[in-house]
């Protein structure tokens, strides 16, 4: 007695739970995205950006207060003692403006550190200067490289680094599915030297994002692309066809919003500021910023963060190295007989790892 038509293997019906079934990971990569970005960069707004008043008699002092009072949160304020003190804090990233008053009033800022912030700081003391009735010249004690105006090319470096990076373990995860996990780590790691490189390159002669200090900037890169697909091929042994989802949390939703490449987290909701402290996005780009335009300022301490990752890649891979040597064992032993036939269409595992392969979308 035949099965039935939707039953049938190809049946019109089967191919279209089929298609919905799969339907469900690019929707929830829209939710995702759409809550991380709007949530992270919808309405960016200062809160606690430190800044520093110039000078010690009671006109800073009360000039201070008065800023402190009138930013309602928006701003942390404090008076330091001299011009070069004021510019050691930006170097320190401790502080994001300073301003010093008088006839000709000037503010101090790092460009390299954030534009945005830059752009947010001399805002609040173009209108202070204007109360007084003076113009306000503006000092960019660490301005970004020539080919990145904006300082946000390292941000986009990012960005293509990490694309790269977790489009690669698709690949790796799908195409390589039928090979030993210490071969798919090797070719996780060259793939790593790959896009590196390549970031490298974008960096350097090709839009010259840095004028200096390459080689750091590629090393970085190496580190947190390494990271990634390591954690990208461990996952895959566990999560198979949803592991492009769960990378694209990790690496692109949490991620970039996170890095302070864009805004930095004194702009914007706390939850995004708690995860720059330890995201591996705000690693890099905090730790590439540190590298070029700081003298190496906190450099260990995000070449810390973006070494834990690249560990926890590697435990996650031992993770799925002990998984996988468990199934074999599992599939040595004697068969089972066999259960009665499915009603539903057989899929071969080249067609699931076709189908992960094309749901490994770019952003």
């Amino acid at each position: 007695m035949s099965a039935g038509p939707s039953a049938a293997a190809g049946s019109p019906a089967g191919a279209l739970r089929h298609v919905l079934s799969h339907l469900v990971t690019p929707l929830l990569m829209c939710v995702g995205m759409g809550l991380a970005y709007l949530g992270a960069f919808h309405a960016p707004e200062p809160h606690d950006l430190r800044v520093d008043v110039v000078g010690s008699g009671p006109s800073a002092q009360v000039l201070a207060q008065t800023l402190q009072d009138k930013g309602d949160g928006a701003l942390s304020v404090r008076t330091v003692a001299d011009r070069a003190t004021a510019a050691e804090h930006l170097r320190t990233q401790d502080s994001y403006g300073a301003y010093i008053p008088g006839r000709a009033p000037e503010l101090l800022v790092a460009s390299a550190s954030s534009d945005t912030s830059a752009t947010a700081v001399e805002k609040v003391f173009t209108q202070v200067a204007a109360g007084q009735g003076a113009p306000l010249k503006v000092t960019d004690t660490a301005p970004t490289a020539d080919g990145d105006p904006t300082g946000q090319g390292i941000f986009f470096l990012l960005v293509a680094v990490s694309i790269g990076s977790y489009a690669s373990v698709a690949v790796i995860g799908g195409a390589g599915a039928v090979l030993r996990l210490r071969v798919r780590a090797a070719l996780a790691l060259g793939a790593s030297l790959v896009v590196s490189a390549i970031g490298a390159v974008f960096a350097g002669p090709l839009f010259g994002l840095v004028d200096h200090g390459l080689a750091g900037l590629w090393a970085m890169a190496w580190l947190y692309s390494a990271g990634i697909l390591l954690i990208g091929v461990g996952l895959h042994t566990f999560l198979k066809r949803w592991t492009t989802l769960g990378v694209m949390v990790l690496f692109v939703m949490l991620n970039f919003t996170s890095s302070g490449g864009i805004f930095r987290p004194e702009l914007q909701p706390g939850f995004f500021g708690a995860l720059h402290s330890f995201w591996n996005g705000a690693g890099f780009v905090e730790g590439v910023r540190g590298h070029v335009y700081f003298g190496g300022h906190a450099l260990g301490g995000n070449l810390l963060v973006l070494s834990l990752w690249f560990v926890a890649g590697l435990v996650l891979t031992g993770l799925a190295g002990l998984a996988e040597a468990r199934r074999r064992t599992a599939a040595a032993l004697p068969a089972v007989p066999p259960a009665a036939p499915s009603a539903g269409p057989a899929r071969s595992s080249a067609e699931e790892e076709e189908e992960e392969m094309e749901e490994a979308v770019g952003v």
